[in-house]
Order: C-alpha cells, then structure tokens, then sequence
C-alpha cells in the first residue's frame, strides 16, 4: 500500500503517498490512490490535505508503464487513466490541498494544480520535465496550469521543462502560500484547519459556481449562484453553512462582528 489516509480530529483526511525512494507514479499508486479516495467519500470530511513522504514529493512517472503498452489503443487506455486521478479529486466539493516540500515533478504536480489550492515550501522547486523524454504532460496538467498562471506562463513551463522554485510560483499565482521549510508540516496544518473550520459546503458550493464560470462565463455562474442561494434561508442561518456530518460542526452564533454588519441600517 503506497497511499494511506489519516483523520485529524477535527475533520481534515490526510492523504500520503509513499514510494521509496522519489515517489514514483505507477499504476499500482494510481490504484492505492483510488481507495483512498473511496474512504474519503465514503465518510466525506470536512477537508482534504494530499503531501507525501519523504526527502522529495515525486521524481515523476515509472516510464517503464509507457514502454509495455505494444499498441495505441493500449496507450490511449493508459493516458486515460492517469487522467482518471486529477480529475477525481478536482471534482471534490469539499476544500483540497496540496502540501509540496520539496522537488515535485510530472504527475505530482498535475495533482497539486487540480487541488484548491497549493501550499509550498520555501524549499520546494516544481516541474513538468516530460520534454526530456519527448513528451507532453498527459495528466491536465499544462491546462490547469494556463487556468491559474495564464497560457503564456504554461507554454513556458512546458516548453522549456526548468525547474521553478516556489517564489516563482507564487508569483504567477500557482501556489497560494510558500511557507518556511522549518515545521512546514505543522504550517500546513494550521493553515488548512483555518479552512476547514468554515462552512465547508459553502465552499463546495462555491466550488460548483466557479465550474460553471470555467465553461460558461460569468451569466452560466450567476444562473447556478441563484440556484443555490435560493436554497439557503436567511443569512447568517445558510442551510449549508455547517452541514457536515462529520464531525459534528461547533453550535456557535455569528461573531460580533457579523452581527453588526448584518444589523446595520
């Protein structure tokens, strides 16, 4: 089992892989990944942290996967499936969250573009390195990439198959946090309970609602907007503000300050 899922108690699934010695991807880790992500739908959470272990996140693919497929059909089968992972956890409506300590290279940094957002260390470099081999990143990663830095920004990262250090990244609004390398676990931790602690289908929803600004433009968002508003009953008792059943989410009114806002004349 290269890939387990721990629970915090207060609601984060924490989701490692692990491969010695650089975390490469194979099939076999695709199928680890697919029932740990059974159990996290299974009992869905409040939030989802994905981080490896290890002196580097992943070094990229075992290219020995490419050399046995004899036939296109056969090739085409296999970059469906390694498409099958990102897009399984995009689809998550719940909050998603990569932690990158180090180097993260082809697949690995495909999974962290799908997630909500990406936390890095300071120590952390990125790349999609698949020129070396004389092929293109087969796991969404290049479009996901255009989506958050912009399709210049990606045709640079592909083309020239450098490796990025977190700043960088940051700078093009890639990752979202570079955090010191020193207790970089627990950072990360702290920052996701920050999140997870919120009104977590909330979140989903909002989640849906940028789907829909991605295919359809600002009117095809504000359609679903209304929908899922039209749902809620006055704020600030939204329906689905804590409607996690697990764990049970704290009982608690507006803050002051929410009261005087929503109070105000």
């Amino acid at each position: 089992m290269t890939v387990r899922v721990d629970r915090t108690d207060d609601g984060i699934a924490v989701l490692t892989f692990s491969d010695p010695p650089v975390n490469l991807y194979s099939l076999q880790m695709h199928a680890d990944f697919d029932r740990a992500l059974d159990q996290v739908v299974a009992d869905l959470p409040r939030a989802l942290l994905v981080r490896a272990e290890g002196k580097i996140v992943s070094g990229g693919v075992d290219v020995s996967q490419f050399h046995a497929q004899k036939a296109k059909s056969a090739t085409k089968a296999l970059y469906d499936r390694m498409l099958e992972l990102p897009n399984r956890i995009e689809a998550l409506d719940i909050p998603t969250f990569f932690a990158a300590h180090g180097l993260t290279l082809t697949w690995a940094f495909e999974v962290a573009v799908a997630c909500d957002l990406i936390l890095a260390s300071e120590k952390a470099r990125f790349g999609l390195v698949e020129r070396v081999i004389g092929l293109t990143p087969t796991m969404g990663g290049t479009q996901r990439l255009a989506a958050r830095a912009g399709v210049g920004r990606a045709k640079e990262f592909v083309f020239t198959g450098d490796l990025y250090d977190a700043a960088t990244l940051e700078r093009w609004n890639v990752v979202n946090r570079v955090l010191p390398a020193e207790d970089f676990d627990e950072a990360v931790l702290t920052f996701v309970r920050q999140i997870a602690i919120g009104p977590t289908q909330a979140f989903g929803a909002a989640k849906q609602i940028l789907r829909h600004f991605e295919t359809g433009g600002v009117p095809q968002a504000n359609a679903h907007t209304t929908e899922i508003a039209a749902g809620c009953s006055t704020p600030p008792t939204c329906k689905m503000a804590w409607s996690r059943s697990w764990p049970t989410a704290p009982a608690r009114p507006p803050s002051p300050a929410a009261d005087e806002v929503l109070t105000a004349p």
